[in-house]
């Protein structure tokens, strides 16, 4: 049984379901995920495109849908006893799911763990107890969890197991003119809402201040058309745009550099070598809340890699179209910090090694079915 909540985590699920059929032909998967699993051959009891929610006080906006999640997913457990459960981030879902699977005795694989490091670090003491192993993504993961006596394994970052190049457009090769600039509003419905409008407003700015750049919004598969298109076209009045469907990676080879609101995204942008300027938007409350409980620096996962602001961060009033205009203008301007953004994201990706974590997982995910030494 596999539980991903999110459209990143059921991508990865997808690529470990493969993993593990290739070493395990007749295994049956089922729970929770979306259309990238359900085309790897998982059985989806639940869609998680009915679960994903942004910031705290969203979780409200979704509770019965959440709730009613839960239910199915323990009842599933007690009716299927898996011989394994594999959990996909998701923490806050997925926790309570662990529970039940360990009064159950069955034991629990836990693959990209919840950022921990980052807030509500007393949830270690939780995982330590519900958890039998944790696959983590993320090189300074391992000694966390080590430090709290909790089995993990550094298995390498799953958006490198494609051989993404390392391609970005050289900072020299375009005059500002011809350049394009991506915008990656997120991959959830409440993302796009609070942070498209801004995005779009910093379009205008930056295309009357450069005189031509181009703009290319990616759409997720998770967010609904109609809600993109009605916000684009209620707010991108005057941009010289088009709306891209396509995988992600595209917008990386077509664009220059990318708006891009704060989440995996940023990191496959980091790994594809494509400057980015990272925005969030949440409600007052959650980011009142976050404020409160998060002890990390920076918000980028590539900033955090590296241990210093290689992307630039713009959160909640600072993310104003005012603002993220004059970053963008300014660096497409600059060759110099773009040069220096690029040779910050080669670093990052050196640091998260090579391909070949989907592997990984799954040869823990064998030796737990085998009741070996994980």
């Amino acid at each position: 049984m596999i539980i991903a909540g999110e459209a990143s985590g059921d991508l990865h699920g997808a690529n470990l379901i493969k993993a593990l059929k290739n070493q395990a032909p007749g295994t049956f998967f089922c729970g929770i995920g979306g259309r990238a699993m359900r085309a790897a051959g998982a059985r989806i009891i639940v869609d998680a495109s009915r679960l994903s929610v942004v910031g705290i006080t969203e979780v409200f906006s979704k509770g019965r849908s959440l709730l009613r999640g839960i239910s199915r997913a323990k009842q599933l457990l007690n009716s299927l006893e898996p011989d394994l459960l594999i959990l996909i981030d998701f923490p806050d879902f997925n926790l309570h799911i662990a529970a039940r699977a360990k009064k159950l005795g069955v034991p629990v694989l836990y693959y990209i763990s919840p950022q921990l490091w980052a807030w509500r670090e007393g949830r270690v003491r939780k995982i330590k107890r519900l958890v039998d192993h944790m696959a983590v993504i993320l090189p300074f993961e391992v000694d966390f969890y080590r430090m709290h006596d909790v089995p993990a394994t550094y298995v390498g970052h799953p958006l490198l197991d494609d051989g993404t190049p390392f391609s970005a457009i050289p900072p020299e090769s375009l005059p500002v003119k011809d350049q394009a600039v991506g915008i990656l509003p997120g991959s959830r419905d409440k993302e796009i809402v609070r942070n498209l409008p801004a995005m779009l407003a910093a379009a205008k700015d930056i295309q009357r201040t450069t005189g031509g750049v181009r703009f290319v919004i990616s759409r997720a598969p998770s967010v609904e058309k109609a809600l993109m298109d009605g916000i684009v076209a209620e707010h991108g009045k005057g941009v010289d745009y088009r709306i891209s469907s396509d995988h992600v990676r595209e917008v990386f080879k077509a664009c220059r550099l990318v708006i891009a609101v704060s989440g995996t995204v940023t990191l496959e942008a980091a790994i594809w070598g494509t400057p980015a300027v990272i925005v969030y938007r949440v409600s007052p409350v959650s980011y009142w809340l976050g404020r409160a409980l998060i002890k990390v620096k920076y918000i980028g996962l590539a900033n955090l890699i590296a241990g210093r602001e290689v992307l630039p961060e713009l959160i909640q009033r600072d993310a104003s179209p005012e603002n993220i205009a004059r970053v963008v203008t300014g660096l497409l301007g600059d060759a110099e910090a773009m040069t220096a953004i690029h040779d910050g994201l080669k670093e990052v990706r050196e640091r998260l090694g090579g391909t070949g974590a989907s592997a990984r997982v799954a040869d823990i995910a064998m030796g737990m079915l085998n009741k070996g030494s994980y």
